[in-house]
């Protein structure tokens, strides 16, 4: 009889034998950038060379990991497409957490800038695009960040999705954040 209330007085100090770990996130994101059907790109520069940089401000924050931060990728050596039907710059990994931690809603990412230029000589467009900042004059290639695109599913899972566009170029950076599940 004695040793029934020491053994149920060790229960509660940890964990229950063979519990897993909690269920956490962490997350990827996905740029991909193309053209609208109107493009200046898709009128005058079909198979012409490129390049393109821009400028994403990063804010994942959690108990676990933070993250604060621009991230600056670059894609040098892009082929404009017959159409829009096919991207300027496939789907590729720009950040990835390697810790899982609670589940605390997304990242918040912002494309903020986005630069380059197509073609050569005297048919060579520039891209200049900017977002709109307070007190300043609306820039000439204005980037609307933040559109919100349906939520999707692919190869990697679930993904919930946005879109840059600017104003004249035409161009968008598609942004698809991927939750993966974990544990931690």
């Amino acid at each position: 009889m004695a040793l029934i209330p020491i053994a149920a007085g060790l229960a509660p100090c940890g964990k229950a034998f063979g519990a897993a770990g909690e269920l956490g996130i962490r997350h990827r994101i996905d740029v991909m950038v193309s053209a609208e059907p109107d493009a200046p790109i898709f009128q005058y520069l079909k198979g012409a060379k490129g390049q393109l940089t821009f400028t994403v401000r990063l804010s994942a924050n959690s108990k676990e990991s933070k993250f604060f931060g621009m991230l600056h990728p670059s894609f040098p050596d892009i082929t404009v497409p017959d159409g829009a039907a096919k991207p300027l710059v496939q789907q590729t990994k720009l950040w990835e957490e390697q810790v899982c931690h609670q589940r605390r809603g997304l990242p918040k990412v912002t494309v903020t800038q986005l630069s380059g230029h197509f073609g050569e000589g005297e048919g060579r467009i520039e891209v200049n695009a900017i977002i709109r900042h307070i007190g300043l004059l609306v820039p000439p290639d204005e980037l609307t960040p933040g559109i919100k695109l349906d939520q999707g599913s692919d190869d990697l899972g679930l993904f919930y999705a946005f879109r840059a566009q600017t104003r004249n170029s035409r161009l968008n950076v598609d942004l698809k954040i991927y939750p993966i599940d974990c544990f931690f």
